[in-house]
């Protein structure tokens, strides 16, 4: 700041290249090339960033990238990291953001922004957190990158300008450091400053940039000898000769800041700068930093030192009436002070205040003596509650105080810690929390305060959160709806960290000893749901019992009641019980409202109620309840572990459908969500057992075992059950891959797991079906009693889905006229439910049952039928194995009929009446005498105007 108020209309030197880099993005931001070249026909953003240590110059640089970025017509966003402001969450953010939307009137900006309203405004400080949940960090990440795009596009071209970096809240730096790249896809030019040695880890994509900047940022390297004179010429006038320049380049070792402040001092001395006053340099130079400052700074009197105190405790943005309240000063005094500090060039601004250079402000606040520093930071944390600006702003001094018991200041934190929180930033909320602990709190209040500790924790350290629940439940506690509160989110943080049994057994304890019969039910009801996900419960039909009588006997009145009737709905899916039987207790849980995002609770018995549909046949409902629940995620502004669940899930259900293109884009969004909540999480072990399923469909073997290398998918498997289940996934994909022997193994196993728990339904989890093929290669007879004992089940279930997947695997592992008989029932099965992919299967098993036995006619419909479902599905390897089968017969796909190809042109239709009937890009490429990259274009072009409905053509293209 210091080079930009004392030169602002100077020349920067030796600075040409990096603003030769400066112009040319503003060139191809704004259109207006200096090189006189054309302008391209889409804006460019750019990310740019200057490095350098302090004083090199790095601030005077933003500021000319500002004004040129201003006389080009650009939007300029601008924020500045403070040493002192590091622990004020969203600090940068808000000074870039804030005003370019405060102001409006609050409709207008929940108009502007939408359903992201709720959740970016607080961390912006546009309005107050809403009662509910925080909104996660991914979440709020997510709706700060919308706001900054949408202004982007909105107020283009846009430069964004970000000095200190390296000071900025990890909140905003975070987000700032990974929406940074993005600004090449934006009318947008990011600009960042920052000294290399002090970046943080969380913002390395600073360090290595996209597109233009060659990989690497614009390092700033001192001025030479020659750029020193240039400068003391300027300022002193051209007589300063040759010594002199010299010995001001020496003393200084060419760093602008210093560079410049000498020059000052030279000029207020009234030094003639010649080789006879060269001598006194060293002595002034070493005034303008270090303990030089502080002696200078001491000169000015006591009551300006103070107010130089003051100021460099408030930090950035200082109000002079504030900073003479912290100080203890009049208002006459600070004004004197306030201009001392101007003239001494220490501070400059008028109606806000700030340090000429944040080296001037480090080097005063360190000269602060450490009990003084203590004291300020009080009054100060005490002069901006008195001003109006609560306690979040308060906080950053609060925790430099030292712990006396004052519980005042317990309190202050305790309100900052949930503002905080409630903004979407739970790390600065834990530090103010452990500060108020370390105060100590009042003996009565341990136990609140740990609780909230631990909530703030939840999302990101779990282990964390349960030493903190667990020490608050150690503590007195008189208020019975905390411990229960206390209680429920234990649970909730031991079973979202694969820790069930511990979570049962904390519910388990506490039901023994509370009276209320409502919070036993609830704590009954939590109990009963962390069960049904333990791979390890001692007595799952027992349970099994309990909750069919508890169930059965509830109206549903309330949540509680509506989540123990939604879990006998999952208890009546895992063990097989007839799928009406399901659905009925499924719309009784649903009849009062069941939503996926209710305050402390957690999102589970929806899910399960939703999924519950699917299983019986009617994805089109789970697919409905589905979009519901995602809606209040978002809502919300939770983008992590839940969205991944949700995705991942609507994947599962994808899959089922038959839909396996879409399944994978679903489970790809999902495993990138779970990635950012961590490997071994549930999240994780969801994703990667259902995306190497939707691997396997569409016979992509070596892409699924791959997966599960690179997840070390494989044993030990979870503690929690997880769906599909993990170690029948696996036992499938050895199977794929041709290890029979420890296919069976592993399947054995699950079943040995399974069993004994009543989850006996193949519609849930088919691991009998893959067992039976396992053992076909061995023991034939076993195989066929494991198939059949599986059809028997599914039969109990009774959804068409069920019996007609069973029904194929006893036909695979029979032989003679059993095997098209299975396959006839399973087709007739599957053609009245919802499982496309299933069907395809069974046709083209079918089909090639009927082939082997000599009935080529009956073979052909089958064949082509089962052709066109495995295209529809996306099923690349049943569609291989349909045309070899067609192959064998003597036959080839069927051509297009002409009313799918209306609106292709005549070539697009010939290339297409080809693909279909399984010609080569190459024969295409000879009938029609165009080269094979033309047949590609023509063969995509027909798949984006009719779609993969066209029998045949899909398989036959690679992708482009």
């Amino acid at each position: 700041m210091g080079q930009r108020i004392v030169r602002s209309s100077r020349t920067i030197f030796e600075r040409e290249s990096e603003l030769a880099a400066v112009d040319e993005a503003l060139g191809e931001l704004t259109g207006l090339r200096r090189d006189g070249a054309e302008p391209s026909d889409r804006p460019r953003g750019a990310l740019l960033a200057v490095a350098g240590r302090a004083g090199i110059g790095k601030t005077t640089l933003l500021a000319e990238v500002r004004r040129r970025a201003a006389t080009r017509g650009c939007t300029v966003l601008s924020a500045r990291g403070g040493d002192q402001e590091q622990r004020v969450a969203f600090h940068v953010a808000r000074q870039l953001l804030q005003p370019q939307l405060a102001g409006s009137a609050e409709t207008d900006l929940r108009a502007s922004l939408g359903s992201w309203y709720d959740i970016v405004g607080p961390a912006l400080g546009l309005c107050a957190p809403t009662d509910g949940a925080p909104p996660d960090q991914q979440g709020l990440r997510d709706g700060l990158d919308w706001v900054l795009t949408h202004l982007a596009v909105l107020r283009a071209p846009m430069v964004l300008v970000l000095d200190d970096a390296h000071w900025a809240d990890p909140e905003s730096l975070r987000w700032l450091a990974a929406f940074a790249p993005r600004a090449e896809q934006l009318p947008l030019l990011v600009v960042v400053a920052y000294r290399p040695e002090e970046l943080p880890d969380h913002a390395e994509s600073f360090k290595g940039l996209p597109g233009r900047a060659g990989g690497r940022p614009l390092d700033l390297e001192p001025l030479s000898a020659a750029a020193v004179a240039r400068l003391v010429r300027e300022t002193l006038g051209a007589h300063a000769d040759d010594a002199f320049c010299r010995e001001c380049w020496a003393v200084t070792a060419g760093n602008p800041f210093e560079t410049v402040e000498l020059i000052a001092k030279v000029r207020d001395r009234g030094l003639t700068p010649t080789e006879t006053g060269a001598h006194l340099l060293r002595d002034l130079a070493a005034a303008v930093k270090g303990s030089g400052l502080v002696a200078r700074l001491e000169r000015l009197g006591t009551s300006t030192v103070r107010f130089a105190w003051a100021c460099a405790v408030l930090g950035t943005e200082i109000h002079p009436q504030l900073a003479a309240a912290v100080a203890g000063l009049g208002h006459e005094e600070a004004a004197d002070a306030a201009d001392a500090l101007r003239g001494a060039r220490i501070l400059t601004g008028a109606e806000t205040l700030e340090f000429v250079h944040p080296l001037i402000a480090t080097a005063v606040y360190r000269a602060i003596p450490l009990g003084v520093r203590v004291a300020l930071h009080g009054q100060a944390a005490w002069c901006v509650i008195n001003d109006g600006q609560g306690p979040s702003a308060a906080a950053r001094h609060l925790l430099e105080t030292h712990p006396d018991g004052d519980n005042w200041v317990v309190q202050q934190l305790r309100a900052a810690a949930e503002e905080t929180l409630r903004a979407g930033a739970p790390d600065a909320a834990r530090s103010y929390l452990a500060r108020a602990l370390r105060e100590p709190p009042p003996y009565e209040d341990r136990a609140a305060i740990l609780y909230e500790l631990g909530s703030a924790s939840l999302l990101t350290e779990p282990a964390t959160t349960v030493n903190h629940l667990r020490a608050a439940l150690e503590e007195p506690i008189a208020d019975a709806r905390l411990r229960q509160h206390i209680v429920y989110r234990l649970s909730q943080v031991l079973a979202h960290s694969d820790r069930l049994a511990e979570a049962s057994d904390t519910l388990a304890r506490e039901i023994r000893v509370t009276d209320d019969a409502r919070v036993k039910l609830r704590m009954v009801a939590e109990q009963f749901m962390w069960d049904a996900f333990r791979a390890d419960e001692p007595d799952h039909p027992a349970r099994s019992r309990r909750l069919t009588k508890l169930a059965d006997r509830l109206s549903g009145r309330d949540l509680t009641e509506r989540y123990i009737i939604g879990l006998r709905t999952w208890d009546a899916i895992l063990r097989g019980e007839p799928a009406h039987v399901a659905l009925h207790h499924a719309e009784r849980a649903l009849a009062g409202g069941l939503g996926w995002a209710e305050a402390d609770r957690g999102f589970e018995v929806p899910v399960l109620v939703a999924l519950a549909f699917m299983y019986a046949d009617r994805p089109g409902r789970t697919e409905e309840l589905f979009a519901t629940g995602i809606a209040d995620f978002e809502r919300q502004g939770w983008r992590g572990a839940h969205l991944s669940f949700a995705y991942t899930l609507l994947a599962y259900v994808r899959y089922r459908r038959g839909r396996l293109s879409e399944a994978q884009d679903f489970v790809m969004a999902g495993l990138r969500l779970a990635e950012r909540v961590g490997p071994g999480t549930p999240a994780h072990w969801y994703a990667v057992g259902i995306l190497i399923e939707v691997l396997l469909a569409r016979g992509r073997l070596t892409e699924a075992a791959q997966v599960a290398e690179d997840y070390s998918f494989g044993a030990p498997f979870p503690a929690a059950v997880v769906f599909p289940d993990a170690q029948t996934v696996h036992g499938e994909l050895l199977l794929a891959r041709g290890r029979t022997k420890e296919a069976a193994e592993e399947l054995a196993a699950a079943g040995r797991r399974l069993e004994p728990r009543g989850m006996r339904n193949p519609a849930w989890c088919p691991w009998q079906l893959h067992l039976a093929r396992a053992e076909s290669h061995d023991t034939p007879e076993r195989a066929v009693a494991t198939a059949l004992e599986a059809v028997a089940r599914a039969r109990q279930f009774g959804t068409p889905s069920a019996i007609g997947q069973a029904l194929r695997t006893a036909a695979e592992v029979s032989s003679g006229s059993a095997r098209i008989n299975y396959l006839k029932e399973s087709v007739a099965h599957l053609e009245r439910s919802p499982a496309a992919y299933e069907l395809a299967c069974s046709l083209v098993a079918l089909g090639t049952e009927l082939r082997r036995t000599g009935r080529p006619a009956e073979a052909a419909e089958h064949l082509y039928r089962g052709l066109d479902a495995a295209v529809q599905c996306s099923a690349d390897g049943l569609v291989e194995t349909a045309r070899d089968e067609l192959a064998a017969a003597g036959l080839r796909p069927r051509r297009l009929h002409s009313t799918e190809t209306d609106t292709l042109t005549s070539r697009e239709r010939t290339a297409a009446n080809l693909a279909a009937q399984g010609s080569t890009e190459a024969e295409i490429a000879k009938e029609l005498q165009i080269d094979e990259p033309t047949v590609v274009r023509l063969l995509s072009a027909v798949c984006r105007k009719m779609g993969t409905e066209i029998t045949g053509l899909a398989a036959t293209l690679k992708p482009t």
